[in-house]
């Protein structure tokens, strides 16, 4: 019940983040399962990457709850999304097996740095002068780039492709709502990579395929279904300045720990 319990505040956390800021949930959901999966005795060798591919396999579904809240808004520019999803969908595949063939714990201060990373953006404010393109060739290199660290490191990939398609043009909150929607290739071929890649290790626990362990996925996306369709609709509301420093300096922390641990 205390490992349902986690899973779901997860979940919650992941919706919200997803719903608010196109952010991937997989940005909590990652450090959370590291930590239960401490607890729970989890084989070393396996733990960073059944974190990181069940949490693909939540994107997928927080994914698909933001996208359609933000597509009922609005919120989508679907001529972008078709150029961008081909490449992100093929770099969902490259991040996954290069995940695949990284020991344990290289992948994880690689994520810690990612971590890292995000937090400093999140808290600078900075953000990209809009950029009038008119030509789309750049859209699936750009996805391409984005999809293989997102499926490296088991996110949606919102941190990358929310600036990206500002500095393009999109007003934020289109470039929210797409990013959301582009959750979903990446989501699909990167869960599947992850299931294949980890199919049949003998250090992985029961209940787990490959590296999608289903008691984790199952809690959290009970909850992030729920919650990132009212994020999304906060999202258009409710200036979410302070907030985002506060998740930007959770995340600070949470990085600090994976690269120091």
């Amino acid at each position: 019940m205390l490992d349902l319990t986690i899973y779901l505040f997860a979940g919650a956390v992941a919706g919200l983040t997803a719903g608010l800021f196109g952010v991937g949930g997989g940005l909590v959901v990652v450090p959370v399962l590291l930590l239960v999966f401490a607890v729970q005795g989890v084989e070393p060798t396996v733990a960073t990457h059944l974190a990181i591919g069940t949490s693909m396999a939540t994107v997928l579904i927080t994914g698909a709850s933001s996208a359609y809240s933000h597509y009922r808004l609005g919120a989508v520019d679907f001529p972008v999304f078709l150029r961008l999803a081909a490449g992100m969908a093929l770099g969902g595949i490259i991040g996954a097996l290069a995940a695949g063939l990284l020991p344990g714990d290289t992948l994880q201060r690689i994520f810690g740095l990612f971590l890292f990373s995000v937090s400093a953006y999140l808290l600078s404010g900075w953000q990209p002068p809009r950029q009038d393109r008119r030509g789309n060739g750049d859209l699936p290199v750009a996805g391409t780039a984005i999809g293989t660290l997102s499926g490296m490191m088991g996110v949606s990939g919102g941190t990358m492709t929310v600036p990206y398609l500002v500095w393009r043009g999109l007003l934020m909150h289109r470039a929210v709502g797409t990013s959301a929607l582009g959750a979903l290739p990446l989501g699909l071929v990167g869960t599947a990579t992850y299931l294949a890649v980890g199919w049949g290790h003998p250090d992985l626990p029961g209940k787990a395929t490959g590296y999608v362990y289903w008691p984790a996925f199952f809690g959290i996306v009970a909850a992030s279904a729920v919650v990132s369709r009212y994020a999304a609709r906060l999202a258009h509301r409710v200036p979410a300045r302070r907030l985002r420093q506060l998740f930007a300096g959770f995340l600070m922390l949470v990085a600090l720990r994976l690269l120091l641990t």
